[in-house]
């Protein structure tokens, strides 16, 4: 089974993550930012992926530790229940609508973090939560799994692009660790990832 659970206590925050990429509907996220638990469940779900997330941070101060450090663990959670990749399909490409929002994923997971990264939020960003933190939360996540990673979202409803944003890339990233059926080895010239 490609499963992981990692966890992650520092001064500023205590976070557990359990991914599980072969089986779904087990989800249940609980950082304490009631909007970001709304984004990772609607990216397990439409992923079809379970996942588990406990943080506990210094939410007193702002949401940033705790945002920044569930994208270290759930990074480290995706790149240990990855393996070797035999037999994965490696890349995707994804798009996917909410209402006038659309979003644009394309993963390659390589074993190279990298982020390309076009949204455009107002300025007002989602209450507490400034707007330029999901793309911060997508940089660190992409690095810590080794996941290249090129987004890119319009639209006029900050919830519906940003929705839109963590739904794409729980597809593709579906897609792009899908084992293809009689196939064991590393998708790479390389022989590794």
């Amino acid at each position: 089974m490609r499963q992981a659970e990692v966890t992650r206590k520092t001064n500023e925050t205590a976070i557990s993550v359990t991914v599980d990429l072969d089986t779904e509907d087990n989800i249940a996220v609980d950082t304490g930012i009631p909007f970001l638990d709304h984004m990772l469940e609607s990216c397990a779900r439409h992923g079809r992926f379970s996942l588990m997330v406990k943080a506990v941070g210094d939410l007193e101060i702002d949401c940033h530790h705790t945002i920044e450090d569930t994208a270290i663990v759930l990074g480290d959670a995706l790149a240990k229940a990855l393996g070797e990749k035999r037999g994965i399909r490696r890349f995707a490409h994804m798009a996917v609508p909410m209402d006038e929002a659309i979003a644009v994923v394309t993963l390659d997971l390589g074993g190279r973090g990298y982020l390309v990264y076009e949204a455009t939020f107002s300025p007002n960003g989602f209450g507490a939560i400034p707007a330029d933190i999901f793309e911060h939360f997508f940089y660190t996540l992409c690095i810590h799994a080794g996941i290249t990673a090129h987004m890119n979202a319009t639209g006029r409803n900050d919830h519906h692009i940003c929705e839109a944003l963590f739904k794409t890339f729980g597809v593709a990233l579906s897609q792009a660790a899908a084992v293809t059926p009689g196939h064991n080895g590393i998708p790479s010239t390389k022989g590794i990832i």
